[in-house]
């Protein structure tokens, strides 16, 4: 995919004005800094069955325990905290993990640059955020390649477009042509240059974590980011039952710095967890909680999430597999966990295990983003452009995926029961067996009654053919020229990009290359 220099696609018809339209800079001030919900989550089971979820993760605490390892500063926190340490094992008794996590709140303001772009994390909240950790991308043009700085970038200024993503997200791919020790100065500082949402930092070492708050306290203030969340980290378990120092030193890091750890056990069934669903929920339960916990012990009161990420495997190759329907289900007893613990929940949105933006993708990620919606998830990564199981971060797919989380905004604001919904005016203009074009009640609400796609065709069959018969993924890609062709950044304080550059450089020239 060529940066923001190309030039610019041009094809006639309505169709492309009105994309332009909706994704023209005067659109963006109707779009949300989040979505409020306004439909219930579903409640899968009743109080016994989270009751016999809850001490099944009880029982897999006190029984088999968790394994810290490299870690002894972790170990020496559970153990003071009353847990039973047998080398690198933790056991807990019933109910004492969940009670160590009491201190995290249920809900919490993440800053954006922008303030109109800051989010709220917990409660009826919902955050939407690109898809994360992808080493490869993907394009009509170019096909499945590495990653580049410049890929990030691109997708950092996707996002930052898009009326429908909140959230910059975090790793949205990995550039791989920067050193691995360097790189995450150079995604954070796109994150804060190219963007003014709200964003993740780097949890793949305790120093980059550290090296992602520091950039956060340059350009937010050393005050304002003791008192704040303004930067989060995504830090997963090594499942089953393993915390290893680089995941619990970064956890460390951001719980230190009140900043958010957004805590993600990473279980495939069949590998990284049991292949019965019921299994693995108890055992991400227990993961889980151990996490939170050791935020809370590290700074009482300091932000977290619960993270869910739930997934199948092909029990005939070994391949992992998502948008199947186990997960699903499992995400739905996820989030009334979560809720139960009184902690906001991250999900996974747009799954698919297929190569290309084709039907087996759009199908497999519509049954993931709707369980996350349905669940309660209150931050939902991977809302856009995931491919081949998160090895590949597709353009085209990205954009497909905005399209139905724009949807997603609809569906999530409920049914509107106010007078002017039920168009009694309308029925008396028009009297029985008359058409509503003309009412006045529809050009009323012409702009407004229906989510308006701006990837779908519905012209006719003819229209269509004539105009080339073009396919989803080909306006996709049309879109993300126009996209970058057109896209302007966010100011930006000359004194904090300046302070930013020197920052980096300084740091940068501090280590030799890593590639590995």
């Amino acid at each position: 995919m060529t940066d923001a220099g190309a030039p610019r696609h041009r094809s006639g018809g309505g169709r492309t004005a009105r994309m332009a339209a909706r994704t023209g800079e005067a659109a963006k001030p109707h779009a949300p800094a989040f979505i409020r919900r306004e439909i219930p989550p579903y409640e899968l089971l009743r109080e016994e069955g989270l009751a016999l979820v809850e001490s099944q993760a009880d029982l897999l605490l006190a029984q088999v325990g968790i394994e810290i390892r490299d870690d002894p500063e972790s170990l020496q926190l559970f153990k003071d905290a009353g847990a039973t340490v047998d080398g690198v094992t933790v056991h807990f008794d019933p109910g004492h993990v969940r009670a160590l996590c009491a201190t995290a709140p249920r809900q919490f303001t993440q800053l954006a640059r922008n303030p109109a772009r800051s989010v709220e994390i917990g409660g009826d909240n919902v955050v939407l955020a690109p898809a994360y950790g992808s080493p490869f991308v993907r394009d009509l043009e170019g096909g499945r390649r590495y990653a580049s700085l410049v890929d990030f970038q691109n997708f950092v200024k996707l996002t930052y477009d898009t009326p429908w993503l909140h959230h910059s997200g975090g790793t949205v791919c990995e550039p791989v042509d920067v050193p691995v020790n360097k790189r995450h100065l150079d995604m954070v500082y796109a994150h804060l240059r190219y963007s003014d949402k709200a964003f993740m930092g780097s949890v793949t070492q305790p120093s980059r974590a550290a090296d992602s708050i520091e950039m956060a306290r340059i350009t937010f203030g050393a005050d304002v980011v003791d008192k704040n969340c303004v930067i989060m980290g995504n830090v997963n378990v090594n499942s089953p039952l393993v915390w290893d120092a680089s995941m619990t030193g970064a956890l460390k890091t951001y719980a230190a710095a009140n900043q958010a750890p957004v805590v993600v056990p990473f279980i495939l069934g069949g590998a990284m967890g049991p292949v019965t669903t019921a299994g693995a929920v108890a055992q991400a339960h227990a993961e889980t909680l151990v996490g939170v916990a050791l935020g809370q012990l590290v700074r009482p009161g300091s932000p977290a999430i619960y993270g869910n990420f739930l997934s199948s495997m092909d029990l005939h190759s070994g391949s992992p597999t998502f948008g199947t329907p186990e997960p699903a289900l499992g995400s739905l007893v996820v989030g009334q966990l979560a809720r139960r613990v009184g902690l906001p929940l991250r999900c996974s949105g747009a799954f698919t295990s297929s190569k290309i933006a084709d039907g087996q993708a759009m199908s497999e990620s519509a049954v993931s983003m709707l369980a996350a919606l349905l669940c309660g998830a209150n931050f939902i990564l991977h809302a856009a452009g995931w491919l081949e199981g998160g090895l590949t971060m597709g353009y085209e797919k990205f954009m497909m995926d905005l399209d139905l989380c724009g949807a997603a905004h609809t569906y999530l604001k409920g049914f509107d029961l106010s007078p002017d919904q039920f168009a009694l005016d309308g029925f008396t203009e028009i009297g029985p067996g008359k058409h509503f074009f003309s009412a006045q009640h529809t050009l009323r609400h012409y702009e407004t009654a229906f989510y308006d796609s701006v990837l779908s065709d519905s012209s006719s069959f003819e229209q269509w053919r004539d105009a080339g018969e073009r396919r989803t993924e080909d306006r996709a890609a049309s879109l993300v020229r126009d996209v970058l062709a057109n896209y302007e950044a966010p100011p930006i304080d000359d004194a904090v990009d300046a302070a930013l550059l020197e920052f980096i450089d300084r740091r940068k020239a501090s280590m030799d290359d890593m590639w590995y």
